[in-house]
């Protein structure tokens, strides 16, 4: 890969990882002080009833709703597509599905993680689950692209030493 579309791919990727960080934990206007208070535990509005560790809990519920529930299930699966074909177009090392998977699992647990701690938003094992599964397809998006890109390359090839010969 060319220096300069690797710059490109990092670029995108840092942007990408700032976006997803604001729309994941900035959501709402916070001051630091009441993110420090709900750390700390003096915050008497936190609640461990607000969050959902039931697998499928959430996912069943906003399938009976419909319309507002299915953006939100379609929100997490679209919001780490991206990070699923970035992790493997940028380090070779995540060519393998179970390294993107955990890459993602991982990525997610942390926002989950601070939405939980610091009160930023409701932790929910749903969107860890979906999260994940929308990594998965970033990576099949491009598996499936570089394989295309390769035989295409493979068959363009062929043709130039056909007509150098």
């Amino acid at each position: 890969m060319k220096w300069w579309m690797k710059l490109v791919g990092w670029v995108v990727f840092v942007i990408y990882i700032l976006l997803l960080t604001k729309f994941i934990l900035f959501k709402y206007p916070y001051s630091y002080s009441s993110i420090l208070n709900n750390f700390i535990g003096n915050n008497p509005y936190f609640s461990w009833y607000n969050h959902n560790f039931i697998p499928f809990k959430t996912i069943t519920e906003y399938l009976k709703l419909s319309n507002e529930i299915s953006l939100s299930i379609f929100g997490n699966l679209i919001g780490f597509l991206p990070f699923g074909f970035l992790m493997p177009l940028l380090f070779q090392r995540f060519y393998r599905l179970k390294k993107v998977t955990t890459a993602t699992f991982t990525l997610s647990l942390f926002y989950e993680l601070c939405q939980l701690f610091f009160s930023m938003g409701n932790f929910d094992v749903d969107d860890l689950l979906l999260n994940t599964f929308g990594g998965i397809i970033g990576y099949w998006i491009f598996m499936l692209s570089y394989f295309i890109f390769q035989k295409h390359r493979t068959v363009r090839n062929k043709h130039l030493l056909f007509f150098n010969k």
